[in-house]
């Protein structure tokens, strides 16, 4: 499926948790948003049955459904949700469905409860030890999914695919990272992604090994790869850091980055010496106004991050706070504007989507 290749939202990875599950007997809940794949050893018991990679609740003997809450890492929008029951045979549940909302704060599970929950994907069968894909076709924020299992059983996995959007009330859109995941960038495209997701580069926080970075094939032409990063909007990059961590026989020997002001390509940083395993910070003269930047290594190998600081242009910063507004669902759109008379507040929304960044 075409989704999977964004990132997930969920992962513990990006700060995803899980919040809350009636119940989890026999294999605990916080496995759920786990970024590595689920792993399985047979006969490995302990005081509670087979040890299982995942989230297993008891049988049931009574009616009734089981459901975990969690709280994305990476608000946005949902483009598709992958249930995997890895090594479930037996005991997967056979119908699921998930429910996404969008809620302001920090919420206790009995706060949650009372949220205006919508249901993103319908009850639905599900196979044993497979990933079950479901694409999603809502176009809301959402901050917290909940996945329900129907009737008990177990699942390895909760992936979470979408497009994380920044709450610009968060930010300093003075100063910030441009490229950030978390801020609203993308990946917009790239050469060659063999080991590794190109997004692992714009992810939060540092690579903990090197397969939470980028990685390509070895080249064997003349060429060079690249990608390219659409910034979460356009800015002006002040400082570039391209993190070599953890890549030391396999760094690539250089790179440049080149930005994209309206239809031009300009040179951010010409063709620079690079080492392995090393944080480089490089400052970025001039003062053009870029939508996505492009970085070229040479001729190939493994980036953990890469980092583009700098501000938002007036035009970039409007874009973010549009963005964020307009993909609110109308409660909480409303009560972001609570400064506002209800009737007015109600009309800026019926009105969506703005064009002009409303009184907030």
């Amino acid at each position: 499926m075409e989704f999977t290749g964004l990132p997930d939202l969920a992962s513990r990875r990006v700060g995803g948790s899980v919040l809350w599950a009636n119940d989890e007997l026999f294999a605990e809940k916080e496995n759920l948003v786990r970024a590595t794949e689920p792993v399985f050893q047979p006969a490995t018991f302990g005081h509670k049955g087979q040890i299982y990679d995942g989230w297993e609740t008891r049988r049931r003997r009574e009616p009734g459904v089981d459901a975990a809450v969690i709280r994305l890492g990476l608000p946005g929008v949902v483009r598709g949700v992958v249930v995997d029951t890895a090594y479930f045979t037996g005991n997967y549940p056979p119908f699921c469905w998930v429910e996404a909302a969008a809620v302001e704060g920090y919420p206790s599970p009995a706060e949650l409860s009372e949220a205006d929950w919508r249901t993103v994907v319908p009850r639905s069968p599900l196979l044993g030890n497979t990933k079950n894909p479901f694409e999603v076709a809502d176009p809301q924020r959402y901050t917290h999914v909940r996945l329900t299992i129907d009737p008990d059983g177990g699942v390895a996995r909760l992936r979470v695919h979408g497009t994380p959007v920044a709450d610009p009330r968060l930010v300093d859109l003075d100063s910030l990272d441009l490229a950030a995941l978390e801020n609203g960038a993308t990946i917009d495209g790239c050469s060659n992604m063999f080991y590794s997701s190109p997004a692992n580069l714009i992810s939060p926080g540092f690579a903990a090994v090197m397969g939470e970075g980028w990685e390509t094939a070895r080249r064997r032409d003349d060429g060079n790869d690249w990608v390219s990063v659409r910034l979460a909007g356009e800015g002006v990059v002040r400082l570039a850091e391209l993190d070599t961590s953890h890549f030391k026989g396999n760094a690539p020997g250089w790179a440049s980055l080149s930005g994209l002001t309206g239809d031009e390509w300009v040179e951010l940083l010409p063709r620079t010496r690079l080492q392995p395993d090393t944080r480089h910070r490089f400052p970025v003269p001039g003062d053009l106004p870029v939508t996505h930047v492009r970085m070229d290594v040479y001729p190939d190998g493994g980036m953990a991050r890469l980092r583009l600081h700098g501000t938002l242009t007036s035009t970039g910063r409007r874009d973010v706070v549009l963005r964020w507004f307009n993909r609110l669902p109308d409660a909480q759109a409303v009560a972001v504007l609570s400064g506002l008379p209800p009737s007015e507040a109600s009309a800026l929304v019926a009105a969506r989507p703005a064009t002009e960044v409303p009184p907030l």
